[in-house]
This record gives C-alpha cells, sequence and structure tokens, in this order.
C-alpha cells in the first residue's frame, strides 16, 4: 500500500502534466474550431452537398471526441483527488484497492495522451494499411508472415478498431505468401508506423523432422490510408490492371470469378493486389487506396519532391535489415534493435502485446535519439 499523503502530492503534481497536454493537444483551438463546424452544420443548405457534409460530420466527431477524452481524463484526476482527500479526513493513513486501481487506470491513461500528442504527423491520424512479405526460406518464412499477420490482427483487437482484410495469398505448404489488411481506428498509422520493416524470427522449426533452430523472415509496410481529397498524381497511362481469380485453399479467400485485382505502377515497378472484396470495382477502389497510400508513404519516408522521384528501391527480406528479433530457443525475448525495448514474455506480445515497442520509439523519436 502507499500512504495517502504522499499520493495526494503525487496527484496534484500531475495536475501541471493535465495543464500541459491541454496545450499540447490544443482543446482550445479544437473547441473553437468545433463551435465553427456546428454552426455548418445548423446554418441552411448544410445538406445540399453532401459529400462536405460528411467530412463536416467526420471532423467534428472526432474533435468532440478529443475534447471529451481531455475532459474525461481531467475530472478522473480530480475526482481521485477528492477521493484520496477524504480518506485521510476518515482516519486512513494507507491507500486501499480501489484507490490503487484508480491510480493506476488515470496515469494509464495519461501515458496513452502523451504518447498520442507526439504523433504530430501529417498521416499520423489516419488509418493504416498493412503488408506482409514472406522472406526467403519457403514455409518457414511463409508460417512466419502468417505468425505476424495474427499478432497485429490481436494488437487491433485490443485496441478496438476495425480490421479488413485487402488480400490475402496462402502459403505453398503453409502460412502465407503476402497479405494486406486495413486497420481503421484513431491513430493507426501513427502508432503502427514504427513497425515497418523486417521482422526476424528464431526457434525450432516444428517444419524440421530433426528439430534443429530456424532463423526466419518477414517484412511489414505500414502505410497511411489517403483521404479521398487528398490529390496524388498517378497517372492512368503509368498503371496496369490485371484481373485473375482470388487464390488460396477456401473460405474466405476464394472467389467463383475474375474478380481480383492487382495493379502495377510501371515507372516505380509497385505492385498492389486486392482479392477479398465482393466486385471487381471494390476490389480495384482498394487496389488504387493501396497505391496511392504505398507512393505516398514512399515519398514522405524518402524526404522527396513529388511521386516521379519514386524509384521503388526495396530492403532485402534478409539477415542485417531487421528492425526486431523473436527469439523463441534457447531462450524467450523479442527486442527492438532501434529503441532497445525488449519483452521476454513472448506469448504475450505474438498475441498483439507490442504497445512497450511503440511507446518507446515515439519516444525516441521525440526525444531525438530515433531516426524513422
Amino acid at each position: 500500500m502507499v500512504l495517502l499523503d504522499e499520493l495526494r502530492v503525487a496527484m496534484c503534481d500531475h495536475r501541471a502534466d493535465i495543464k500541459e497536454l491541454y496545450d499540447v493537444l490544443g482543446i482550445e483551438n479544437a473547441k473553437n474550431r468545433h463551435a465553427d463546424l456546428q454552426a455548418q452544420v445548423t446554418a441552411d443548405g448544410f445538406w445540399d452537398d453532401l459529400e462536405n457534409s460528411q467530412k463536416v460530420l467526420q471532423e467534428s466527431k472526432a474533435l468532440e471526441n478529443k475534447i471529451a477524452e481531455y475532459n474525461k481524463l481531467s475530472d478522473s484526476l480530480e475526482d481521485l483527488i477528492t477521493l484520496i482527500e477524504l480518506s485521510i479526513e476518515e482516519g486512513e493513513t494507507e491507500s486501499d484497492s480501489d484507490i490503487n486501481a484508480e491510480t493506476e487506470a488515470f496515469e494509464k491513461k495519461l501515458e496513452e495522451m502523451r504518447l498520442a500528442s507526439l504523433l504530430t504527423g501529417e498521416y499520423d491520424h489516419s488509418n493504416a494499411i498493412l503488408t506482409f512479405h514472406a522472406g526467403a526460406g519457403g514455409t518457414e518464412a511463409q508460417d512466419w508472415a502468417e505468425m505476424l499477420y495474427r499478432m497485429y490482427n490481436r494488437w487491433a483487437e485490443r485496441h478496438n478498431f476495425k480490421v479488413t482484410t485487402l488480400d490475402y495469398l496462402d502459403g505453398d505448404e503453409a502460412g502465407l505468401k503476402s497479405a494486406s489488411i486495413l486497420i481503421e481506428g484513431e491513430n493507426a498509422y501513427g502508432f503502427l508506423k514504427s513497425e515497418s520493416g523486417v521482422h526476424r524470427l528464431v526457434r525450432v522449426s516444428p517444419f524440421d523432422s530433426s528439430g534443429r533452430r530456424h532463423t526466419s523472415f518477414s517484412a511489414l509496410e505500414v502505410m497511411p490510408e489517403i483521404d479521398d481529397n487528398i490529390e496524388v498524381d498517378i497517372r492512368p497511362e503509368d498503371v496496369k490492371m490485371d484481373v485473375f481469380r482470388a487464390s488460396g485453399a477456401g473460405g474466405q479467400h476464394i472467389n467463383k470469378t475474375s474478380s481480383a485485382v492487382r495493379l502495377t505502377h510501371i515507372p516505380t515497378g509497385i505492385v498492389v493486389a486486392c482479392q477479398t472484396q465482393r466486385s471487381q470495382f471494390q476490389n480495384k477502389d482498394f487496389a488504387y487506396k493501396m497505391l496511392k497510400a504505398k507512393l505516398v508513404e514512399i515519398k514522405e519516408r524518402e524526404h522527396l519532391d513529388k511521386i516521379a522521384d519514386i524509384k521503388g528501391v526495396q530492403k532485402e527480406i534478409a539477415w542485417g535489415a531487421q528492425i526486431r528479433s523473436y527469439v523463441f530457443m534457447p531462450y524467450t525475448l523479442a527486442k527492438d534493435h532501434r529503441s532497445g525495448f525488449e519483452n521476454g514474455n513472448i506469448q504475450a506480445v505474438m498475441d498483439g502485446d507490442l504497445d512497450g515497442f511503440i511507446n518507446a520509439y515515439l519516444k525516441g523519436l521525440n526525444s531525438g535519439t530515433l531516426q524513422r
């Protein structure tokens, strides 16, 4: 248990953190902007332009959620301080389980909002498109790619984000060769952009009858979903479209018609595909979203002035290029090679417990010790 006098001082000190968040998150500007948008909503003729009205409502809702989340955090701190002071007045000297639980919940939420305040990139607020690629190594690498696919689905579930499978190509014997998913949620790209790169696995292979240890590699690409109102210069003559039947062993990955779509951006050689939607039109629409996202992400990452400057350079999915290693044998450890963050509970990591890695990366970016 914690002495209540000490806890009261610590919680009162957090008032300065709440004030700092108010400024960093721009709550005052958010309130003013929300008021302006609400005036637009109530103005005559607002619904005449349906596309614009939807954008206004989406922005208004996002601001409303931001303000409400901040107010809830501020109120929870004041309620907690009041609870501690009442306990002291009643003669208590140490905290009980209820106070400890509320303190832990408050500090966890405060840390989450602090991290969210670090997401200042142009696309950090966007949804994220994740694309998985198995490296060299056949079944081993394909199984590892599927394990990563499951891991990020679990991470999204932990954060109540929506996941849509856009493309899925089964492995030869197990796992997957490549797959793409859309993760929808506030700041999804801002949090997940740190996960882009090569992931390395060390384990005793379940596919090796001799029980030898194997090293496998798979790559993850993370791109922001680009809003339709953001112009991306993709010339129609630069895009080659192929249609084909969806592949896979069955279930959601099978299609009876040639509705799957593959787009090739001829100048850069970038290829994207979508095969999980119900029609060729829907698959084409998602494929174009993926192509736009990939071109914009590369442009931003390479600090290029124009989309036309992209050369389609790819990192090799092999030793020396990994951002993180996952060791199952002879010990268990997941280690990020950029931030140095480690987690020995490998099962929790594979079940989507990635926030420690993400937080360490964001803090490193903010402090200048890491570069994207």
